[in-house]
């Protein structure tokens, strides 16, 4: 008896229409590209505040057609989001 392999097809994460602006970056990000999860949730859980977060978020994005940007490495968006709210 032959058997069919079973087709499934991947769901696309629904993007929030209400939530903090960084909660929408986030989602917006993990949408285009869920392999980038855990730099996601690393920059989300820090202890920087929204306005950091969300400046955190932006920079790592911005990142991402770049391999060699710094910004790619989610710590270093953090610090960097730090750094220009105590500036």
């Amino acid at each position: 008896m032959a058997t069919t392999a079973k087709r499934t097809t991947k769901k696309k994460a629904e993007l929030p229409v209400d939530g903090t602006p960084s909660q929408m970056l986030a989602a917006r990000i993990l949408a285009a590209r869920n392999d980038l999860t855990p730099s996601v949730r690393r920059i989300v859980e820090s202890e920087l505040g929204e306005e950091g977060v969300l400046r955190a978020l932006t920079l790592f994005e911005g990142s991402l057609p770049t391999p060699s940007d710094p910004m790619r490495h989610p710590a270093n968006a953090i610090e960097a989001a730090r750094a220009e709210l105590s500036a």
